[in-house]
């Protein structure tokens, strides 16, 4: 896998992404402000749902990522094949699950969780079919439907439902099909260029593949994954049953607005995670290294400018909209949880390091640990304080700083390497200062202009800084290449 494609592959991801949750923007800023109540609902629904389907992927889809390098072709294909059947297995037992919870202790919101079953389902199919799209460097296209789709599709039902054209329950399934329909449209995809036939003969695939290995490695995926949700995505359920709907729904339309910053990181994760794995496998640690600060660095970077213009032209460019009053109340919320988002993709790579390595098992450590620290930091903000959910967002941003210092000491130690240096740290003050420094500057008394003047002055006091201070080697080479090509250098 050369790194050029590489680059070329997670800008293509990133536009789609990008694309993705600007619609998401749009419709948090217009739309969702229409009605809280069930925005909070999607939310809770979303939330379930994060809850479900790695129970149902069982960590298949790290595995395959894992040990795909160490197999032939046919043995990819049996493995791909095993990784189908045991999300099938798993889903209907998940189902068998939620029924006998249901008559045993009853639920007042059991029919959200009938609507997120099979949106699990469909989700734990697209997480395989996405990591073999990796795999064959097809990611692009899976990308497109997953993330475009429900972006289009619920601001539609949304409206639908608000001008009383939908019932609630026709709009949540509307929703629901569409995740089918992705399913569908990402496993075509994937069968065009990528034919594993169909066997249940797995004898000889585990005679290649150690049988212990793979489900010690399974597992151990899905306790990190599972409990990462747990950790970091707890708080649609808490605000959901112990504050109200509409309160979820204000704190999940800050989380959509906060999340705008990870969408690079999510592209450059899932496109390196194949390299990252090669490296390890290879005790290739000088480009291991190499990668972990360059990538840490220019999601730095990248975060850094959206967060400082958030900072500095959020209420303003609220100011200027109809449902200013409402999306007010979102504004600690997008603070707190950029703050938190900006922390956790500026240490780079960590959890795919530890995850494709002998290590491994560190993962279900923090996570275990951070799913009590908190679930107790999210009882005690709701209960002990006044804060609502501005606390529950200080509980994320408490737990995402613990888990990644967790995680930064931990490769120090057994990789010997950190994402930051000198240039990181450099850039780091370039932002305290240019943040300062712009917010000083006086207003002109109108939202429209401040906005404008503030937001683009800091783009480009913080790009030029970078350009020429030589602090981000990917930005040097775009803008370089920027400059030959309108032939100013």
């Amino acid at each position: 896998m050369k790194s050029s494609n590489l680059h070329k592959q997670a800008l293509f991801f990133t536009i789609i992404n990008y694309a993705g949750t600007a619609i998401g923007i749009i419709s948090a800023l217009f739309i969702y402000p229409l009605d809280f109540a069930f925005s909070g609902t999607i939310k809770f629904i979303d939330t379930i749902v994060q809850l479900l389907y790695p129970i149902m992927v069982l960590g298949a889809s790290h595995a395959l990522i894992r040990f795909y390098p160490l197999l032939e072709t046919e043995k990819r294909k049996h493995l791909f094949n095993y990784s189908v059947l045991s999300i099938a297995a798993l889903s209907i037992i998940v189902l068998g699950g939620i029924i006998l919870y249901n008559l045993l202790f009853g639920y007042e919101y059991i029919k959200y969780i009938y609507i997120a079953f099979p949106i699990g389902v469909s989700l734990a199919f697209v997480e395989l079919f996405r990591k073999q799209a990796q795999d064959i460097q097809k990611l692009a296209l899976p990308t497109l439907y997953e993330k475009i789709i429900p972006k289009v599709v619920l601001p539609v039902v949304f409206l639908l439902l608000v001008y009383n054209y939908l019932q609630e329950t026709p709009a949540l399934l509307i929703y629901m099909a569409c995740y089918i329909l992705i399913l569908l449209l990402i496993g075509f995809y994937i069968y065009k260029y990528f034919k594993p036939g169909f066997t249940m003969r797995f004898k000889p695939l585990f005679e290649t593949l150690s049988r212990k290995d793979y489900y010690n490695y399974s597992l151990y995926s899905f306790a990190a994954s599972l409990g990462s949700l747990l950790a970091f995505r707890i708080d649609g359920l808490f605000i959901f049953n112990l504050i109200s709907e509409e309160a979820n729904g204000i704190y999940g339309n800050g989380s959509t607005m906060a999340a705008t910053l990870q969408v690079p990181a999510v592209g450059l994760f899932a496109l390196y995670a194949p390299l990252i794995s090669d490296y390890i496998a290879s005790g290739n640690m000088a480009d291991l290294k190499t990668k972990y600060r360059e990538t840490a660095r220019l999601l730095f970077f990248i975060g850094g400018v959206l967060l400082s213009c958030i900072y500095l032209g959020i209420d303003d460019l609220f100011s200027l909209l109809p449902a200013k009053e409402a999306l007010k109340e979102t504004i600690p919320i997008i603070y707190i949880l950029g703050f938190s988002v900006l922390l956790n993709i500026a240490t780079g790579f960590n959890t795919e390091m530890i995850s494709y390595s002998k290590y491994y098992r560190f993962n279900m450590i923090t996570i275990v640990s951070l799913i009590f620290l908190n679930v107790g930091l999210n009882f005690f903000f709701i209960y002990k304080t006044d804060l609502g959910i501005t606390g529950v967002a200080y509980a994320s941003l408490i737990a995402m700083a613990v888990f990644n210092i967790a995680k930064l000491w931990f490769i120090k130690v057994k990789f010997g390497m950190l994402p930051f240096d000198r240039k990181f740290m450099l850039l780091a003050l370039v932002f305290v200062l240019s943040g300062i420094g712009i917010y000083l500057l006086p207003d002109t008394g109108s939202h429209l202009l401040d906005l404008i003047y503030k937001t683009g002055l800091s783009v480009a006091v913080n790009v030029f800084a970078a350009y020429r201070l030589k602090l981000v080697y990917q930005v040097n080479v775009w803008i370089d290449k920027t400059l030959r090509y309108t032939g100013i250098k």
